[in-house]
């Protein structure tokens, strides 16, 4: 009883206080009245610290001189153990950057932390605060916000990149203005929060950066090239390639990829290739087999894309790979996804250099130049290369005229199927052997022209990777319309190449 008596008698001397205050026309008289508000944080009861975190921000800028007193009571009232004086302590904390913007810097780097909290209720007292502050100063802001995805503790750099995430990122239109200065900020911000990113955090970051306006469609050279620049520090093209690293590898593989839309744009790729040609293709037999394929879908994409210099210098080590690929000899087996990127990437980089073909294939093709090597004789290695070629083409044969019986017997199968389980799995079979006939049919596209002694290269788009999405089939066909249609075309491209299917 004595207690709740206590209690009631320091709320209502705070009550006072605050009168007093607000009525006063030169608040800055009634220091003692301020003083006794801070003191409540100390000894006050719980209704006591919450009227008090509601009263310090409110008469905050009346007291200058007491300024740090007041926020680290705030802070101190932030630390409480009852949830209400927390949320109360945190709606408070924007107010005491209201008329005084150099404090903006200190209070979200607290409000940054709080982030990691449990509390539903607290967290979301904790957002609005965040961005009340950023719309209040962008800039100071998102600086202590990034100064935890640079080098904060793990719990709270994590909940920090998911608000930037979730509730920043998205208001990027209303928050970043002036809208060019900002972006270039946020830019930098970004670039000196990379260095210990995950992959995906990485691909967020980039994503976003993509967004701007000032990478935009009207970018400057310099701004794509900034843009690559990011990506290239991030697969770490200055560090020797460890084959058995597979945090590296798995980063190379992600950072291509991203890369090729940018090098659409104009961005060059030499880093990339040259890294590649000096580091990854030497071990490629050693690398972890499920990651060969993404290496080699990564350099085809890019391969379009490379300079004639470039080119030349990765020519031979894409032979040797196609050599290691097309056996010489009917009955080897080889992997038609390898074969097909790595034909894609030879047609392309031979289209930027083809007389580089000369002395790598025995082609005899003239351009004048003395790299042409004319005079040389390369029919061995002519032979040996047309004679990969027919092993291959013989190989894709069999394997396509398989997997053309073996969509009739799915078609048939599925008919029968009873569960949609059995359909679901069935329809997967068809699916892959569906991409198994457009990789033999790119693969057959793609060798026919290199019999010739001197072959045109495919540095266009004729061809289209297995590995991208094929033009949708209009909804109204029916799977059996599909499946004729599928079947239909591969037989006809057989059939014109190589005779029938029947024989």
């Amino acid at each position: 009883m004595g207690a709740a008596i206590g209690d009631a008698k320091e709320v209502e001397k705070l009550y006072e206080y605050g009168e007093r205050l607000n009525e006063a026309k030169d608040k800055a008289q009634h220091v003692s009245d301020y003083e006794g508000i801070l003191n409540a944080v100390k000894s006050g009861s719980t209704k006591a610290k919450q009227l008090a975190a509601q009263l310090i921000p409110r008469f905050f800028k009346f007291f200058p001189e007491l300024d740090k007193q007041a926020i680290s009571a705030q802070f101190d009232l932030v630390e409480e153990e009852e949830l209400a004086v927390r949320v109360q302590a945190i709606r408070g904390l924007p107010l005491l950057c209201k008329d005084n913007p150099d404090h903006v810097s200190k209070i979200v780097d607290v409000l940054g932390q709080l982030l990691a909290c449990e509390e539903n209720v607290e967290r979301d007292a904790v957002h609005k605060a965040v961005l009340s502050l950023l719309r209040q100063d962008i800039n100071a802001s998102l600086t202590a916000l990034f100064k935890h995805v640079e080098i904060g503790m793990e719990n709270i750099r994590e909940k920090v990149i998911a608000f930037l995430k979730e509730k920043v990122f998205p208001l990027k239109a209303e928050l970043l203005k002036p809208q060019v200065e900002m972006e270039r900020r946020v830019t930098d911000l970004v670039k000196k929060s990379l260095q210990d990113v995950t992959g995906a955090e990485f691909k967020m970051f980039v994503d976003f950066l993509k967004s701007f306006s000032i990478f935009g469609e009207n970018a400057p050279p310099e701004r794509i090239q900034e843009l690559i620049e990011i990506i290239e520090g991030q697969a770490d093209l200055d560090a020797q390639f460890n084959v058995s690293d597979v945090d590296h590898i798995d980063r190379m593989i992600s950072c291509m990829f991203m890369a090729l839309p940018i090098f659409v744009r104009g961005a060059s790729s030499s880093r990339f290739l040259s890294y590649f040609n000096k580091h990854i293709i030497p071990v490629f037999d050693k690398l972890p087999e499920e990651r060969k394929l993404d290496f080699l879908k990564s350099l085809a994409g890019s391969s379009p894309y490379a300079t004639a210099q470039d080119s030349r210098q990765l020519l031979p080590a894409i032979v040797q790979l196609l050599k290691t690929y097309m056996p010489r000899r009917k009955m080897e087996e080889t992997n038609f996804s390898y074969v097909e990127c790595l034909l894609y990437t030879f047609h392309h980089l031979a289209h930027k250099t083809p007389n580089s073909t000369n002395s790598l294939c025995g082609y005899k093709i003239v351009t004048g130049q003395p790299s042409d090597r004319l005079g040389e004789d390369f029919s061995d290695i002519y032979k040996d290369f047309t004679e990969r070629l027919n092993s291959t083409e013989e190989i894709v044969r069999v394997a396509m005229k398989k997997l053309t019986q073996g969509m009739a017997d799915h078609n048939k199968a599925i008919s029968a199927a009873k569960t949609e389980d059995e359909k679901a799995k069935i329809k997967a079979e068809q699916q892959k052997a569906t991409n198994g006939l457009r990789v033999c049919n790119n693969i057959l596209i793609m060798t026919q022209p290199l019999h010739a002694k001197s072959p045109s290269f495919i540095g266009d788009n004729k061809i289209s990777p297995s590995w991208k999405e094929q033009r949708k089939v209009t909804p109204t066909a029916t799977a059996g319309q599909v499946y004729l249609l599928i079947v239909y075309s591969y037989s006809c491209c057989f059939y014109n190449m190589f005779g029938c299917l029947c024989k």
